[in-house]
């Protein structure tokens, strides 16, 4: 499957400035690592040590957060789009 991922603005240097790129993967799991083969970096920002998503990246496939579907092992189909999200803090 070849998936649009949206790259939000702090990782777009990693994508030489492009909001938005098409990655191939069956599972969320296989396109983070195809994203770091094409982009490389990518995935030290998105995954931790063990390679499961970071707590302050959100990834959104068609508007729902995988961390409540199957995670990395989420399945991906050609007319999904995928969506990095950094979570965003602060406030008084």
């Amino acid at each position: 499957m070849t998936v649009a991922v949206r790259i939000p603005t702090p990782l777009r240097k990693l994508t030489g400035g492009a909001d938005e790129v098409s990655i191939e993967g069956a599972t969320i799991g296989d396109l983070i690592d195809n994203l770091e083969a094409a982009h490389p970096g990518m995935k030290a920002r998105l995954c931790d040590d063990n390679g499961e998503i970071r707590r302050f990246v959100n990834v959104y496939l068609n508007d729902e957060d995988v961390r409540f579907l199957d995670g990395r092992n989420t399945a991906l189909k050609d007319t999904d789009e995928v969506s990095i999200v950094p979570a965003i803090a602060g406030g008084c």
